[in-house]
């Protein structure tokens, strides 16, 4: 074989070689895609769930309920109310 022919070969190899390393490449990035996609639809799952789970807790006729039995809050009698205007 001459010269030539053997770097040919070698760049035949060489090519080979680096398009093999670039699928293995992608194959690792698309894998890695396909897992932060997978955490992102599980994220947004428990965004929806917290979402859900902070408007029960903050219903107003729940926190009133708590505000009354636990904290043993009532309303204060209107004539006890005094009203204060800020200044400008």
């Amino acid at each position: 074989m001459s010269r030539v022919q053997i770097l040919l070969v070698a760049l035949v190899v060489l090519s080979a070689l680096g398009v093999v390393s670039a699928q293995h490449e992608s194959r690792k990035l698309v894998s890695a895609y396909e897992q932060e996609r997978s955490r992102m639809q599980q994220l947004e799952i428990e965004w929806g769930q917290l979402q859900l789970e902070q408007s029960t807790l903050a219903n107003h006729s729940r926190v009133e309920r708590i505000a009354r039995e636990q904290l043993r809050m009532a309303v204060p009698d209107p004539a006890s109310v005094l009203l204060l205007e800020r200044r400008r």
